[in-house]
């Protein structure tokens, strides 16, 4: 299995401290820069409001298999959690799109650090993508 990154992403988040622990709660901008062999992909994104954005975390460790989440004190394994770090620290962000510049697609509500490598773009719809009641049991009354 090959991944190859389709653009990367400029945020101002420097370290994943920096970080909001979810994007959609951020109002902050990020921009997602397309690589131009990937640029024809684009045709018809301004279409879309929101995008979901999916992404490397090359700075969280591959070989984390629990962990401690910023909910409570408790061990969790990071199939049950959304950890940076991950076997394959794969991140997937709900992004509002805001513009399209050429290659460029300025978003806001990303938790991505400045440089992280981009793998892929999808335009989210509430119909298709949201599930009614989905939740998870033990974050429940913690956010």
């Amino acid at each position: 299995m090959e991944l190859t990154p389709i653009g990367v992403i400029r945020s101002p988040y420097r370290t994943p401290q920096d970080a909001p622990r979810q994007g959609r709660f951020s109002g902050q901008t990020a921009e997602l820069e397309i690589y131009p062999r990937f640029a024809e992909g684009l045709k018809d994104v301004e279409q879309a409001t929101h995008l979901i954005v999916l992404y490397w975390c090359h700075l969280g460790s591959r070989d984390t298999l629990q962990t401690k989440t910023p909910f409570g004190p408790e061990i969790r394994g990071v199939f049950a959690c959304r950890s940076p770090s991950r076997p394959n620290p794969i991140a997937f962000c709900v992004s509002e799109l805001l513009e399209v510049r050429e290659n460029r697609l300025l978003v806001r509500g990303i938790d991505a650090v400045d440089g992280s490598p981009l793998l892929d773009i999808k335009p989210y719809s509430s119909e298709v993508d949201g599930v009614a009641g989905a939740r998870i049991g033990w974050l429940k009354n913690r956010i």
